[in-house]
């Protein structure tokens, strides 16, 4: 008996349960379960299923890791944007202090430069403050990585070719410097020598001239020089002109303006200050003034160049010569026939005179150097004066002989050594 209600129950239950191997239309599953002989119905066990708040919290809690997960990811990544920003502007600084000083030193070529050592050390610190920003980078990755947070690996690499980039910049930029310094400290020493050789040559001159032309090889080996047209710059010969029914004044010319090379010399006597004038003024030609007469010579000088002139003249008929180079270019007469020149006047050299021995007329200043003035009471041979102009002899003066002790210069004329012949020579 009790197996026969065993048995009516099984059927029952097969009935009601509906064992599936799948899920029906609704979606629900089906267990099927064995049933004790002592239950009078056929429990369903249901699959254990979590309490909804709890699946909430782990919900939740997901998504603020997630949350916290993608504000670190986003600091990271801003503050590795930061760091790209600062290589950059370190970069550029350094770009700029050594464009900079390459400015510096090419527009102070004439200063003495300044040492780069400490460019060159703010390059330094700069440099290890980039690797520093690397190191915290690294920190920042490693503790990312603990956090379980990924870092961007391509930002680090991208960051680290960027270092290595700037450390190769920094090398250059040092190396360039380094030459840069080099070449300015030969530059330097260069000037320097220059320098002191143009200070020395100075000394030198500045002690030839407090000796007065002592060191000259001979006395008559000078020349005077007349380097600008004013009226303070002259020669004037110490002694003066005695009584003279003749005469030859010789010279040699280095003329250095135009239009007119001036008055070479001049002679004025008290109540006649043009007694003996050799004068070109302005586009006129030259002139011979004696008495205040006056005869016009066809000499050319004013081409920078050496030159022999010589005037020979002669109371007698007033007949006069002109010599340049030693070929005779002129003649004439009636030039103050019968004047006799009149002694105890002064005689100037690269000035004309309007008052005796003064009252000086810049326009018609000698500009340039005049040397081996000398003058005879007599006129000269022809054959004398072609010997002293192609130096294959020298006749002083027995009036006036060009020698240091009887030559003065004033207002800035100096005198300088002179082998005559040799400069001509030179200047040809």
């Amino acid at each position: 008996m009790l197996h026969l209600l065993a048995g009516l129950i099984c059927i029952y239950a097969l009935t009601c349960v509906k064992v599936v191997y799948g899920q029906n239309e609704k979606g629900e599953r089906f267990l099927c379960t064995a049933v004790p002989i002592d239950k009078d119905s056929c429990p369903v066990q249901s699959l254990p299923v979590q309490s909804a708040s709890v699946r909430e919290e782990e919900l939740r809690n997901t998504v603020m890791q997630l949350r916290e997960t993608i504000l670190q990811q986003k600091e990271t990544i801003g503050n590795q944007l930061e760091t790209i920003k600062e290589l950059t502007s370190k970069l550029s600084r350094c770009e700029s202090d050594s464009e900079t000083f390459r400015k510096m030193n090419k527009d102070t070529m004439d200063d003495v430069p300044k040492d780069p050592n400490d460019t060159i050390a703010v390059l330094g610190k700069t440099m290890q403050s980039l690797k520093d920003r690397l190191e915290n980078l690294e920190q920042q990755q490693m503790r990312a990585n603990i956090s379980g947070a990924s870092f961007p690996n391509e930002l680090r690499n991208l960051l680290q070719r960027r270092l290595e980039d700037l450390e190769n910049q920094l090398l250059m930029k040092v190396n360039e410097l380094e030459e840069e310094k080099s070449q300015l400290y030969n530059e330097t020493v260069a000037h320097r020598q220059r320098t002191d050789s143009t200070l020395n040559s100075l000394m030198n001159r500045i002690s030839e001239l407090e000796k007065g032309g002592a060191g000259f090889k001979s006395p008559e080996n000078f020349k005077i020089s007349l380097p600008l047209r004013t009226n303070y710059l002259f020669g004037q010969v110490k002694k003066s002109l005695p009584e003279m029914y003749a005469f030859t004044i010789c010279m040699w010319l280095k003329s250095g303006l135009s239009p007119g090379i001036g008055t070479p010399f001049s002679y004025g006597v008290p109540g006649q200050a043009n007694e003996i004038v050799l004068i070109e003024w302005g586009h006129n030609p030259i002139e011979l003034l004696i008495n205040d007469k006056v005869a016009q010579l066809p000499l050319s000088l004013s081409d920078g160049r050496w030159h022999h002139v010589c005037i020979t003249w002669t109371t007698r008929d007033g007949l006069w010569e002109a010599y340049q180079d030693g070929q005779r270019l002129a003649s004439g007469e009636n030039l103050a026939p019968w004047h006799p020149i009149k002694p105890g006047g002064v005689l100037i050299l690269g000035q004309e005179q309007d008052v005796v021995g003064g009252r000086f007329d810049a326009t018609q200043a000698f500009v340039g150097e005049l040397s081996h003035f000398n003058v005879w009471d007599r006129v000269l041979r022809s054959t004398d004066i072609i010997a002293m102009s192609n130096c294959s002899s020298y006749i002083p003066g027995n009036v006036v002989a060009w020698t240091d002790s009887n030559i003065e210069v004033f207002g800035g004329a100096s005198k300088w050594p002179l082998e005559l012949c040799e400069d001509r020579l030179f200047d040809n």
